[in-house]
Formats: structure tokens, C-alpha cells, sequence
């Protein structure tokens, strides 16, 4: 087997590929990374835009993994600060915080609706004492849990708004993964008695964060592969030619041209069902159909740089309500203050959308005319202070946790798992909604599972090779 067969090459540069490519890269081993974008990073990205920076939505690292904080702990160095989380709820003209705190959520809903919300909870306890429900939607599964008032007010149309569907229509395996082990007794516990969230990774009030962005993780990664292997951007995968369940090669294509290259070892971050569809030969057609099934959900991230010190004190603001067309804002210098020039700051806006849908088609102009509107209205800035803006736009940020996706999911989980030498992981990857620290996790793991068959590997040889000496 030549040196370029024994490659192992890792298609996608997110957090997960970069990773998996930085352990392999430590444990002596040859790797190749192949990322589509101008540079690392996926949606843990970090944009310079005159001065200014931001990230594609705010991405904070917390993790009870100590194996995963020490990771990047290592890796980041003195780069990594802490930074308190405080955030809002905008709705009903008011601000809520989050999470619950009951006597804020009492004054501000007014005393009536608080007591809707305690006997509606209080209902479907009783409801579950008599029989279990069987929860399929995520409306399902809030009711169930939270309550129908708490369910119409907390959930539902910051939920729709996310997802560009309605709340039946998505899975309740996703939401009960999502917000695991939060209830609305530890919500209100965490309230009055500061647990500090070490329970419920939901509630964490630190994180930590790099002083440039969140970027930087990737950038550290990129710079340590580099060292002894390849990192290759703008350059995308093709096809990935396969025989008899084994990856053969793969086809890849800059701007200047293609070439097929080999390897020993093949992981996958990239969308699961992107994958599929790359496969040469072909899969089977209910394969294509369940990979054609397999949705995701795209954002469009508008910046605007303001002529003020700061414009808020919050790590995030979630704003549920339609007649504002964005989902939810933060200000990067909140998180760290080197993230805008001296006296200056910037909002960055999450416009959910799908790919060729109106927010996605408008003018760069009009998404920044439309967000600092709306920003004006909210109360937060003035027009004339606004100094920059910046437009970027984000296919394929989140799988869409449809009703039915983990048995489509499944379905390709069992028809990838064949291939001798693929290993799929990530949030792409997997069809998974992984934060950042499962996203390098699962690049981790993977890297693992392929060092651990290289030194069986090893043993095995030299075990023959004592039996043939033997002989």
C-alpha cells in the first residue's frame, strides 16, 4: 500500500473534522482535511469585517466532559476567558428572564396567568399519574411537561420561528434530547435556591469563550494539523468512489481543478444525507429517498456596527414574537471587548430561514435596513450611530428535527455503518443537534476509534511476523 493509501482524509472542517484531524495528527498519523468554505470553522466561525468581529450566531463552550475541557483547554491556552451568562426573553413588550425566574415571570405575565401556568403544569402532573402520554411532536412533549399555558407563551412561537414549522411537526425526541433534564420544578428551584446549573447543562450561568472569537478554536485546530499534515479550504468533495462496502477514494475540486485521491480511512462530517448522494456507485433508491427526506434549516446573520461603547448587558436576547423578523440578537462585546475597535460595538441578528425563501433572496441592503429598524424600534440604537454592516448568509446550519427523522436517520445510520472504512460524526454528520464541545467530542471519539485499529493493527503484524520467524 503506497503512503497516499495509507492517508486518512477527513471530508469537512468544522469543529468536528478539525478535531478528529488535530488527535490523529498528535498520535503520529497521516491525515488530510478537505473543507468547501474559504476557511475552517463551519458555523463556529469567526468574521473580520473592518475591526470588527463576529461569530455566526453567539457559540459559547461549556462542557461537564473533562476530557473535552481539557482539551481545549490546552489547546486555547490564555486565549480562553469566563464569561457570565445573563439573558432575556423580548415578548409582550417586556423582557423575562432566562431562564425562568418565577417572580420576574409572575410580574411580568401578571398574577392570573402565573396561576394558569401552575395549574396547567399541575394538570398534566396528574394526567401522567394516570397514564403515561405518548409523546410524538414536541407540542406533545412541552404539554406534557410544562403545561398548555406554559406551552403557548414559553415555547410555541419562538419554537415555529426557529424551525419554519409548526410545533406538531417536530420530533419529541429532539426537544426531550434538547432541554434534557430541565422541568419547570428545576427551573424554579434554579430561581430561588442557585444550583449554578452544574446539573442541568441548560442552565449554566459561565461559559468559556477565546478573546477573538470563537473562531479561534478552529483556527488552533487548523494551525496544529498544519504543523505535520494538510489542511486544504476551498476545495469540496465530489464523489467518494466505493467497492464491495469500502471507500476507494474521493474526488475533490478547488477552483483550478480535480483530482481523485486515496486514503486508508474516510470520516464524514458533512451533511449525512450529502453524503449519501455523493456515493459512486450509487446507493439503493429507498437509501436516496431517506437521505432526500433529511431537512436542515439555514440562517442569515445581519451585523451592525454601532458608534457606542455598548447598547446592551446581555450574552443573548431571544425574541419569539413574528412581527420581528429575527430570532435572536447578541453583542459580542459582552462576550469579550476585543471584539470591536475602542468605544465601538456591533449586534449581530439571527434571521432563521430556509434556503430561496424571502428572507434569504432579499438584498444585503434591505436586511440591514429591515435589522436596524427593527433595532431602532426595540429601543436599542439610533440610525445614525450605525457605522457597518455585514451580511452573512448560512446554508445547512441545523438539521431539522422533523417528525419521523430518526428512523429516515436510522435507516442511513445501518446503510453507512457497512463501509468498512467510513466513519461519519458531527452534528452534520450524524443528523444530530451536538453544541460545540459533543461537536469535538465526536471528532475526538472518532479519531480514537481509528488510532485504536491502527495499533491493533500493529500487534496483529507483529504478532505474524513472530509466527513467520518462528516457522
Amino acid at each position: 500500500m503506497s503512503d497516499q493509501e495509507k492517508e486518512i482524509l477527513i471530508l469537512g472542517g468544522g469543529l468536528t473534522g478539525l478535531s478528529a484531524g488535530y488527535a490523529l495528527t498528535k498520535a503520529g498519523l497521516k491525515v488530510k482535511v478537505f473543507e468547501s468554505d474559504y476557511t475552517v470553522g463551519g458555523l463556529s466561525k469567526t468574521i473580520i469585517h473592518g475591526g470588527f468581529r463576529f461569530d455566526l450566531g453567539g457559540h459559547r463552550f461549556f462542557t461537564k466532559e473533562d476530557k473535552v475541557n481539557d482539551f481545549v483547554k490546552g489547546l486555547m491556552g490564555k486565549e480562553l476567558i469566563s464569561v457570565p451568562r445573563k439573558s432575556k426573553i423580548y415578548m409582550r413588550n417586556r423582557y423575562f428572564d432566562y431562564p425562568l425566574k418565577p417572580m420576574n415571570a409572575m410580574f411580568g405575565l401578571g398574577i392570573p396567568t402565573t396561576l394558569k401556568i401552575i395549574s396547567g403544569y399541575s394538570l398534566e402532573r396528574i394526567k401522567k399519574l394516570i397514564n403515561e402520554p405518548d409523546n410524538i411532536s414536541l407540542e406533545d412533549w412541552v404539554v406534557s411537561n410544562f403545561g398548555r399555558k406554559m406551552f403557548d407563551i414559553y415555547f410555541k412561537e419562538y419554537s415555529e420561528k426557529v424551525w419554519g414549522i409548526e410545533c406538531t411537526r417536530i420530533s419529541a425526541e429532539w426537544v426531550a434530547q434538547r432541554i434534557k433534564g430541565l422541568s419547570l420544578a428545576k427551573a424554579v428551584k434554579n430561581a430561588f435556591f442557585k444550583m449554578n446549573g452544574k446539573d442541568v447543562p441548560t442552565l449554566a450561568d459561565r461559559f468559556l469563550y477565546p478573546q477573538l472569537g470563537i473562531g479561534r478554536i478552529s483556527d488552533r485546530l487548523r494551525e496544529e494539523i498544519d504543523r505535520h499534515n494538510y489542511v486544504f479550504t476551498d476545495t469540496g468533495v465530489e464523489s467518494i468512489n466505493h467497492s464491495d462496502f469500502k471507500i476507494d477514494s474521493i474526488e475533490v475540486r478547488n477552483q483550478l481543478h480535480s483530482r481523485v485521491i486515496h486514503g486508508e480511512e474516510i470520516i464524514s462530517s458533512i451533511p449525512m444525507n450529502k453524503l449519501v448522494m455523493m456515493l459512486n456507485p450509487p446507493p439503493p433508491d429507498d437509501i436516496l429517498d431517506a437521505a432526500s427526506r433529511l431537512k436542515f434549516r439555514d440562517i442569515v446573520i445581519v451585523t451592525i456596527m454601532i458608534d457606542r461603547k455598548r447598547v446592551t448587558d446581555q450574552t443573548w436576547i431571544y425574541i419569539p414574537e413574528q412581527k420581528i423578523p429575527f430570532g435572536r440578537i447578541h453583542e459580542p462585546t459582552n462576550w469579550s471587548e476585543k471584539m470591536a475597535p475602542e468605544g465601538k460595538t456591533l449586534i449581530v441578528a439571527e434571521f432563521f430561514s430556509f434556503k430561496g425563501d424571502r428572507i434569504w433572496n432579499e438584498s444585503n441592503e434591505r436586511l440591514v435596513d429591515i435589522t436596524v429598524e427593527n433595532l431602532e424600534h426595540l429601543g436599542f440604537i439610533r440610525k445614525h450611530e450605525v457605522i457597518g454592516s455585514a451580511v452573512v448568509r448560512v446554508p445547512k446550519a441545523y438539521p431539522l428535527f422533523e417528525v419521523g427523522y430518526k428512523e429516515l436517520s436510522d435507516k442511513l445510520y445501518d446503510y453507512l455503518g457497512r463501509f468498512r472504512n467510513l466513519h461519519i460524526a458531527g452534528r452534520g454528520g450524524m443528523f444530530r443537534y451536538y453544541n460545540m464541545d459533543h461537536a469535538i467530542e465526536s471528532g475526538i471519539e472518532t479519531a480514537e476509534k481509528i488510532i485504536n485499529k491502527e495499533a491493533a493493527k500493529k500487534v496483529l503484524k507483529s504478532d505474524s511476523y513472530q509466527l513467520s520467524a518462528i516457522s
